[in-house]
């Protein structure tokens, strides 16, 4: 009887292959992931996908081109956003190249080389929300102080910058770095299979975490938007009931 699940077959070393790496087949065996199949071409949907990367690429150089000659655009706020598009054009090379190294190509890296290839991933994704939180926290500021910040404060702006990469690449550098379930098989992620479940769980805890941040920050943000809207209204209606109550009382007076 045919069950749903592969079982995970025995993997045996050949020394006259030298094109396998079986350090790497024998984590995606257990995992259920092995594909041992022929094709050694590039699948249609992959094709696609590497399509729409070079866009976001294009699209990336032409946001970063477009910060660096426009002078109006030399300000803190454009920085971030300038920074969240270097990350997002990392992510669209990482993701090519992510692609590319994919499929029969897998089996034949080294395990540090397959930890490069999903590394910078993370390091790309991690920018990217670090990014967008840095972004969020400066309009907020914004808002607070109902002026947007100088140059005076654009080293601090590049501090924060440099921070969100050298975290980026330290939490996307850590399984290269040891934590990996290379010696601990039954550790492994059954999406990831080098990397340790605990890791998987700590990244998605941080990204949840920093994105849960944004949406409150955001709410916030809206939240006195609309108060100072609501002050605004009330002080031009109460503006507009003077100017009246002074028209009738001038009227009154020549009467």
């Amino acid at each position: 009887m045919n069950s749903g699940t592969t079982a995970p077959q025995k993997v045996t070393s050949n020394p006259t292959n030298t094109d396998v790496n079986y350090v790497i087949k024998e984590h995606y065996n257990y995992t259920g992931k092995l594909n041992e199949s022929v094709d050694t071409g590039i699948k249609v949907t992959s094709v696609v996908f590497i399509i729409i990367c070079c866009f976001i690429i294009l699209e990336n150089i032409f946001v970063l081109l477009t910060i660096w000659k426009t002078k109006k655009f030399h300000r803190p706020m454009y920085y971030f956003i300038g920074n969240l598009a270097l990350s997002d054009l990392l992510a669209g090379v990482a993701y090519t190249a992510n692609l590319l190294l994919s499929g029969h190509k897998t089996y034949s890296l080294t395990p540090n080389q397959w930890f490069v290839r999903e590394g910078t991933m993370f390091v790309a994704l991690s920018a990217s929300v670090f990014s967008l939180l840095a972004i969020a926290i400066e309009r907020y500021i914004t808002m607070l102080k109902m002026k947007l910040h100088n140059g005076s404060n654009s080293f601090r702006s590049f501090l924060l910058i440099s921070a969100c990469w050298v975290i980026s690449a330290i939490l996307g550098g850590l399984p290269i770095m040891g934590w990996n379930c290379k010696n601990l098989l039954s550790n492994c992620s059954t999406v990831l299979p080098l990397y340790h479940k605990h890791y998987i769980l700590f990244c998605t805890t941080v990204f949840t975490g920093l994105l849960l941040s944004i949406v409150v920050l955001y709410c916030r943000i809206y939240s006195m938007v609309r108060t100072r809207s609501r002050r605004l209204t009330f002080r031009k209606n109460m503006t507009k009931a003077t100017r009246s109550s002074e028209k009738s009382l001038a009227l009154l007076k020549t009467v």
